[in-house]
């Protein structure tokens, strides 16, 4: 019977049974509330249920470290999923257990394989906790289904990830269960986002973030927005991304959503980044990235490292982007991260000297074509276009950006496309739908610098987007003035916006 189900007149379970209390306080809370609260509370239910009711004490444990994960307390993680000497087989802590039959053999096996994790041992962590995939059948409950999942999804399987916990909400859906469903709802939109399945994604954050309103489960409001954003933040839209980070940040700063606050701040700097504010991208993404006191969550800062030696490199920092390369390559080799290898290759080739960059660039798009992903195929494309044009090959360069502007497209995009498209006329591509009026005498280009300078970009800026020294900024400056009759940024401006009234 739960607390909300006492007949009236019956002695209170608040009273009788503070376990249980505890176990409701910190279920609740895990939803909306302080999630170090909930912790504290799930754990104090956790140690009262352990003798008299242990499966339930290990549901406790579960959503304590759930609670510590959210929060990107590691330590704290670590703690919860130490499991003691096994009680009947003697097993001693922080190994599995040795008699066949004992009834702590699953739980303990779970929760080492969990540390392993932690300790980036996925080869053990696979070992202990893959069968438990195994054993998952579509009868089984929908928190079972939705634990399965979360497996999958810290070992790097997510299609298995992504199916399984599809068979959760379904379950959920057909129990009627809907305190479950924005839960299993955001692991579901994370999984598919990490596959690069941005539209299933959004739909499935979107579904999820109206449920979670109704239920009044902020924190999982919180959660699926900032997935919300992190698609958003592909789509073209800096402002929305924006509007959105900062509805995150409102939740996840109060009730300690590390978690969510993370994947807020990345989006946003992916957005950035697309659009070409690189060194504020960069900026943004350093103390979550970089080792230190202020790094971003424990078990996902790795992700946003592509995107720091991007805009690193970009906006002439490439010094503070090596260090992070070599970290890194160390998740990279852990084989956790299918598309790793290929983001890799490509931020080696960022970075390394000409003569090596081109075998770097073909090796990254040799591991995309392994990898589940369009967006970072894409992205791999439209640098090693980049970089094929900013040495005079344009006939190369344009292969590439085709490729990456169809890439783009088809996973919606659409910044990053603009910015593919940006390129690949630059790199002398016809389109068929060129410059009219006033600027139908510059080139692609003179064209693009001229609308970035009338927007208030400094040559500095330009150069950084267009991968370009500042002297050529420049030079492609004085010959725009020459030819539209200017003499300033002020009056190119003036030039431009009546033009395009």
């Amino acid at each position: 019977m739960r607390v909300n189900d006492e007949p009236r007149g019956a002695s209170s379970a608040r009273t009788a049974d503070p376990a249980r209390t505890a176990l409701t306080h910190g279920s609740e809370l895990l939803r909306d509330g302080p999630v170090a609260d909930a912790c504290a509370a799930l754990l104090t239910a956790a140690a009262e249920l352990r003798d008299s009711d242990p499966p339930s004490a290990r549901g406790a444990l579960v959503a304590a470290a759930s609670a510590a994960w959210a929060a990107g307390d590691r330590e704290g993680y670590r703690r919860i999923l130490e499991p003691g000497p096994c009680p009947v087989c003697g097993a001693a802590s922080g190994r599995t257990c040795g008699a066949g039959g004992c009834p702590d053999a699953d739980w303990r096996a779970r929760c080492i394989g969990m540390q392993a994790v932690m300790d980036a041992d996925f080869r053990r962590a696979a070992a202990l906790l893959g069968p438990r995939l195994h054993r998952i059948t579509p009868r089984a409950q929908a928190h079972e289904l939705r634990d399965a999942g979360g497996v999958a999804l810290l070992l790097g399987r997510l299609p298995t990830a992504r199916r399984v916990l599809g068979l959760a909400l379904a379950s959920a859906r057909s129990t009627r269960t809907q305190v479950e469903l924005p839960d299993i709802l955001a692991h579901l939109a994370y999984a598919e986002l990490r596959e690069g399945r941005h539209h299933q994604a959004r739909a499935h954050a979107e579904e999820g973030i109206a449920l979670a309103r109704r239920l009044g489960q902020r924190n999982a409001v919180a959660e699926l927005s900032a997935v919300r954003a992190l698609v958003v933040s592909i789509a073209g839209d800096l402002s929305a991304v924006r509007e959105q980070a900062d509805e995150v940040m409102a939740v996840a700063q109060a009730h300690g959503l590390a978690q969510a606050a993370f994947l807020a701040q990345w989006a946003q700097a992916r957005a950035e980044l697309g659009s070409g504010q690189v060194a504020r991208a960069a900026a943004r993404l350093a103390p979550l990235v970089q080792p230190g006191a202020r790094q971003g969550h424990f078990g996902l800062w790795f992700l946003a490292v592509p995107c720091f030696v991007e805009a690193c490199v970009l906006s002439d920092r490439a010094v503070d982007a090596t260090e992070m390369i070599d970290l890194f390559a160390v998740w990279a080799e852990l084989g956790a991260d299918p598309q790793a290898p290929a983001q890799l290759a490509r931020c080696r080739a960022l970075v390394a000297p000409a003569e090596r960059s081109e075998g770097l660039y073909r090796a990254a798009l040799a591991h995309h074509e392994g990898a589940p992903g369009p967006f970072e195929h894409a992205r791999t494309h439209l640098a090693f276009g980049m970089w094929l044009r900013r040495r005079r090959r344009p006939t190369e360069a344009r292969t590439q950006l085709r490729d990456a502007f169809m890439g783009f497209e088809r996973c919606g995009a659409a910044m990053w496309a603009a910015r593919a498209g940006a390129e690949l006329r630059a790199a002398g591509e016809t389109t068929g739908a060129g410059e009219s009026g006033v600027l139908s005498s510059l080139t692609p280009q003179q064209v693009r610098i001229a609308r970035d300078v009338a927007s208030g970009a400094t040559n500095r800026e330009i150069a950084a987007e267009l991968s370009i020294s500042i002297r050529t900024v420049e030079y492609h400056l004085r010959n725009v003035f020459a030819q539209l009759g200017v003499r300033s940024r002020t009056g190119l401006a003036h030039l431009l916006a009546n033009a395009d009234r």
